[in-house]
């Protein structure tokens, strides 16, 4: 693509002639009527391209069904582009001739009989958009030396960069190397710690025969077609500013960093800030799925500038877990760290789940079931409550070591890696009331302390009866109940965090892709997709209203038997404590306002004052 006298027709055919296929030029595939119109001397209209540029397009696509092509076309705006390579993202590249007016205008002076004016020259040049994601080549190199560059771009250099081999980083290569997209792999070496990583994990799996592996950045940078895409899978903090850095000296204008890890989200934000005025765009993403949805096809939120999320789009769609519709579990979410926002709140809400289905596993415990029983039991109630977490938990009870259950020799201590915490934090910052996710990171908090827990017991004694007056299906409502209200106080989050920072988040289209490939996935997940659009507060669905007024009185029996029992659930508990409040009309706040007026003098609001004037009292 380029402007008129660029050279198009002269380097497609020689290229075409290298790489031994087909070559096509766009203006032969021109419809009668607008040969006729530019004959008159009028120039052609977006409408009147409209048929042509869709011809190329179903040109392309059926030139790919048996090997591939060259087709030169001006293109030079992006909405042109934007038709050209519909449906064929994943298999199109772009090379744009690029000169200055002079340049081409000198070129087409030197030719004999050439209709290009000035005038119409600069016309094309006032309209041109020039593309961010297309190979580059300076019209002043000779028609060779611009073959030899873009033949070198097309079969040597990589599509697609990762960078950190964890775990996640290993499941996304081989997930991107299986979509058959060519890549380099980077992994630091470390002597005698970290050596060859890159290399070894190459030859260990067959799909990734085709990817370039690197241990030097600068070799790993430059195995990339331009604009790079570079997706960093390394720890949060202060390891991805390192990272970014060691990259910067190698990176060109428009290059393209995708952030893969779980960061927060205000640091993304910052990143943002801080690249673009190094002229590279960044992209905050969110992946969940754990190792083998990265692998698989896990859910995926990337979010910064659109423009730039559209140029690694056709990559993340591609390797994303699909819906029941067949859509890419992967969308724009919106603008700054949006994406990582929502994978904080997805890893809350998460928190919130893990800890509801370990509350239930300790209750059917309590009423005498072993491992094998409980698993059993978790296993009915996957028609009425299916998600990937009780499908999981249900195995897990299963898994025998020896003689006994495995979970029974796992040492009663949860780890965190933070995002509960900036969840709980957020909500705060926010003025949410997000109380289980916080009820569920203090749950693995107060985990944390063993050995205290050990002595404390020995002095305080707990009272449990023999048999709680309480059944399975008891269990199971209020486990319903409890996940409904977990999942308002997560989106409600979402939606205030969204309200707040002008994000403009669409959030049925957050649920949908929560739907498949991510680790709260479930039926009620699948639910919430159809109830957003017509909503954004889940508690004003008739249908969750039914469901929750259903399960209330199941959630009242087990929590308060459990409160006789001595058995720890706060998240089960915390859920009718929140539905308590949020439907309490006239709550006892009134009593907390005459407290903080009586000795701060902060002033309160009366309910015989529709004004809402601020009132004190002397109260001595």
């Amino acid at each position: 693509m380029g402007v008129s006298g660029c050279g198009k027709s002269t380097i497609g055919k020689l290229l075409a002639q290298k790489l031994n296929i087909p070559f096509f030029d766009g203006d032969d595939f021109h419809p009668e009527t607008n040969i006729k119109k530019m004959c008159s001397g009028k120039p052609l209209n977006d409408d009147d391209r409209q048929g042509w540029l869709e011809t190329l397009n179903n040109l392309a696509k059926e030139q790919l069904t048996t090997n591939s092509c060259i087709i030169v076309c001006s293109a030079l705006k992006e909405k042109y582009r934007t038709i050209l390579n519909e449906g064929i993202q994943n298999n199109s590249e772009w090379v744009f001739l690029e000169g200055s007016f002079k340049q081409i205008l000198d070129r087409i002076n030197k030719r004999e009989n050439h209709f290009m004016s000035s005038n119409l020259l600069k016309s094309q040049f006032k309209i041109l958009e020039e593309p961010k994601n297309a190979i580059k080549i300076d019209v002043n190199l000779t028609p060779n030396a611009i073959v030899k560059m873009i033949k070198k771009e097309l079969t040597v250099k990589s599509q697609f960069g990762l960078f950190g081999l964890g775990v996640m980083g290993k499941s996304l290569s081989r997930n991107l190397a299986n979509k058959d997209f060519k890549i380099s792999l980077f992994n630091r070496h470390v002597e005698k710690v970290e050596v060859d990583v890159a290399k070894n994990f190459k030859e260990q799996y067959s799909e990734l025969s085709n990817a370039a592996a690197f241990d030097d950045i600068a070799a790993f940078v430059n195995s990339l077609q331009t604009p790079r895409k570079i997706m960093l899978m390394v720890n949060a903090g202060k390891t991805i500013d390192y990272v970014i850095e060691d990259l910067l000296p190698h990176l060109s204008e428009n290059d393209i960093l995708i952030d893969g890890g779980n960061s927060n989200y205000k640091k993304t934000k910052e990143r943002n800030v801080y690249l673009k005025t190094k002229g590279i765009h960044f992209i905050g993403t969110g992946v969940s799925g754990g190792e083998e949805g990265a692998l698989k096809g896990p859910s995926i939120m990337p979010s910064g500038d659109k423009e730039a999320y559209k140029q690694v789009q056709p990559y993340l769609e591609k390797i994303s877990a699909k819906d029941k519709n067949d859509l890419p579990c992967c969308t724009y979410i919106g603008p700054e760290g949006s994406g990582q926002f929502i994978k904080m709140v997805h890893n809350g809400i998460e928190y919130v789940e893990m800890q509801l289905l370990a509350e239930v596993a300790t209750i059917l415990k309590a009423i005498g079931q072993n491992p094998d029983e409980i698993s059993t039991t978790l296993e009915s109630w996957k028609d009425t409550a299916s998600s990937y977490l009780l499908e999981i938990t249900t195995a897990i009870f299963k898994k025998k070591e020896g003689n006994d259950w495995l979970v029974n020799k796992i040492l009663d201590k949860a780890g965190n890696k933070g995002t509960g915490n900036w969840t709980t934090i957020a909500s705060a910052e926010f003025g949410v009331p997000s109380t289980l996710i916080a009820s569920a990171l203090f749950s693995r908090y107060v985990s944390f302390y063993k050995e205290e827990r050990i002595l404390l017991s020995k002095s305080f004694v707990t009272h449990s009866n023999s048999e709680l007056n309480i059944t399975t299906n008891d269990v199971l409502e209020a486990y319903q109940f409890a996940r409904i209200i977990n999942h308002y106080q997560g989106f409600k989050l979402i939606i205030e965090a969204s309200n707040k920072s002008a994000w403009n988040l669409n959030i049925s289209e957050i649920a949908r892709i929560w739907t498949n490939g991510c680790i709260i996935r479930s039926t009620l997940m699948e639910d919430l997709v159809d109830v957003f659009k017509e909503t954004t507060n889940i508690l004003t669905d008739v249908e969750l209203i039914e469901k929750v007024n259903q399960f209330k009185p199941s959630a009242k029996k087990v929590i308060s038997q459990c409160v006789l029992n001595d058995l720890t659930t706060p998240a089960l508990s915390e859920a009718i404590q929140f539905l308590n409040g949020i439907t309490t009309e006239y709550a006892s706040a009134n009593v907390i306002q005459a407290q903080r007026d009586y000795f701060g003098s902060h002033t309160y609001q009366r309910l015989d004052d529709p004004s809402g004037k601020s009132h004190h009292t002397n109260w001595n």
